[in-house]
């Protein structure tokens, strides 16, 4: 079997071996595909994993050798579905191997918020400690979590485990999600969307895009939400409308809002949020720890080899 990885730079940028997908066939791996090499780099592979190059229908048709594609991440937007079903292409993703990275990285941002350690850092190796009349000093307002509200928007795997850990800092959990379960219901209390707006002084992205939640967050729901709240966005960049989202921060409605993705990636340079001073962002790495990304070449190999064998497993 004919293997290409179209885009395999951000999974392995070196620190991580593709020889168990090489094991499986005959394997060509480019770093990064442009627009117009797609179809020449697959030519006649019955193989194609991808991680955010796009996979058309006039592409499956310049390569009607295709049978199998494999995602290199959860999301699988990049591929036309409908297409790949008409033509009896299998498509796996990996569903699960972020879960304990991007929940870290939830906290990471939120404590960002709460103690500003970096900047803290950056004025003590500035001089502003040697120079300080007094014994302490702090630059931003420092925030407790315990006692207050952590609002998920979402409560799936990830969610779920982000609530965890908000609640192990004393925080109270509210989630709202098309499908509450068990397992939900012992973390923290299902409500209604606009309940956990209002009551919120912590909402944190974790649902999928689908045409149901894209601009989940606009001048509306922002409107709904507590004077100050902090918005956290781990989960995918288009779930925002962002315009809305930096009048939100410039105005002082909301606090501060931390994402990890945005609605293009790379960021544009005409974002208006990078002119917030009360945002930070961070470029698409919740997911990236070199751990995560192991379970993920891990699961990537098995998804392939179980294809191969006639039990394809993690199917779209």
């Amino acid at each position: 079997m004919k293997i290409v990885i179209l885009d395999g730079y951000t999974e392995n940028p070196g620190d991580l071996s593709w020889e168990g997908m090489a094991q499986l066939g005959e394997l060509a791996v480019y770093d990064r595909t442009p627009a117009a090499e797609i179809v020449s780099r697959i030519g006649d592979a019955e193989a194609v994993i991808t991680n955010k190059t796009p996979i058309s229908e006039d592409t499956m048709n310049q390569c009607p050798n295709i049978k199998y594609i494999g995602v290199l991440a959860t999301g699988y937007n990049v591929i036309d579905v409908e297409a790949a079903k008409k033509r009896g292409i299998i498509i796996s993703n990996i569903p699960t191997y972020g879960t304990t990275a991007v929940a870290q990285m939830t906290m990471a941002m939120l404590l960002e918020v709460c103690h500003h350690v970096g900047a803290h850092s950056d004025a003590v190796k500035a001089g502003e400690w040697t120079n300080n009349q007094d014994w302490c000093f702090w630059n931003y307002p420092l925030i407790e979590l315990a006692g207050k509200t952590f609002g998920v928007i979402g409560f799936g795997r990830i969610g779920q485990a982000s609530a965890k850990l908000a609640k192990a800092f004393g925080m109270k959990i509210l989630a709202y999600d098309e499908y509450p379960n068990s397992t939900g219901e012992e973390i923290g209390e299902y409500v209604s969307l606009d309940r956990l707006l209002a009551e919120s002084d912590v909402i944190s992205l974790h649902c999928p895009l689908f045409p149901s939640t894209q601009g989940i967050i606009n001048k509306d729901t922002i409107s709904k939400m507590k004077d100050g709240a902090v918005l956290i966005n781990t989960s995918r960049g288009p779930l925002v409308v962002e315009e809305d989202l930096a009048n939100a921060l410039n105005t002082g409605k909301l606090s501060y809002a931390t994402l990890d993705v945005v609605s293009t990636e790379p960021i544009k340079a005409d974002n208006p949020l990078l002119k917030c001073g009360n945002c930070i962002l961070t470029p698409h790495i919740a997911w990236a720890p070199k751990e995560s990304r192991q379970r993920l070449m891990d699961i990537a190999v098995e998804n392939l080899k179980q294809f191969i064998d006639g039990n394809p497993q993690n199917v779209v």
